[in-house]
């Protein structure tokens, strides 16, 4: 008598197949998360994704970019969750809308903690800036091809609300980018717009920058 076959080759004769299991297969990272309809109340600023999307065109580290302090090494990140909801609320209801009128832009800047307003205006340690840069309620912006005098009067006419707008710096004799647009928005709870229009352009008297009511271009 022959010797007993293994049991796996005497099942194979008698035409038995054992199905190996297969392991699931891997599943692809997760991207960036969406949270262009998030209360700001829960969004936090612990473990949060710079690419998040915090409007439907816009990522958290837009509202904190900044060529200078990444030249400088100056770190630029929200100093508390006050700051980052109001910049969230900016690029909801000024950043967004601008994109959706325009096309793809770049804001200027957005949020400026402490440090970078210090390097930027070129001021000591001790000094506070007093910017609604610094508490991330401005924008500055500008549109390719667009005069800056006619995006801050598109801003004024366009926007729901918005608490000034600044036509900054915009001589039309150095092109229709010349300047900039400064438009800032109340954080939710932080009162009413005041919903002012001015201009940042040379006295003609002085030649010194000074603001003045309404919007206007250099003289």
């Amino acid at each position: 008598m022959s010797p007993r076959q293994p049991k796996a080759k005497a099942e194979s004769a008698k035409g038995v197949f054992i199905r190996r299991r297969t392991a699931p297969a891997a599943k692809a990272p997760a991207g960036p998360p969406d949270l262009t309809t998030a209360p700001l109340a829960d969004i936090h600023l612990a473990g949060l994704d710079p690419r998040a999307l915090i409007a439907p065109n816009f990522r958290v580290y837009e509202l904190t970019r900044s060529e200078l302090a990444s030249r400088r090494g100056i770190p630029n990140g929200f100093a508390s969750e006050a700051e980052l909801h109001a910049a969230i609320h900016l690029a909801r209801h000024v950043l967004q809308p601008v994109r959706d009128a325009f096309g793809s832009f770049t804001p200027n800047s957005v949020y400026r903690g402490q440090a970078l307003e210090r390097a930027l205006k070129n001021k000591p340690s001790t000094w506070l800036s007093t910017s609604q840069h610094a508490t991330g309620e401005a924008c500055d912006i500008e549109i390719v091809g667009m005069a800056t005098l006619e995006l801050a009067a598109w801003a004024r006419d366009h926007l729901a609300d918005f608490d000034q707008i600044i036509c900054e710096c915009y001589d039309p004799r150095k092109g229709p980018n010349s300047g900039w647009v400064h438009v800032s928005l109340k954080a939710p709870g932080s009162g009413a717009n005041r919903r002012q229009c001015l201009s940042y352009v040379a006295d003609p008297a002085s030649g010194r920058l000074v603001y003045v009511h309404g919007l206007t271009a250099m003289t």
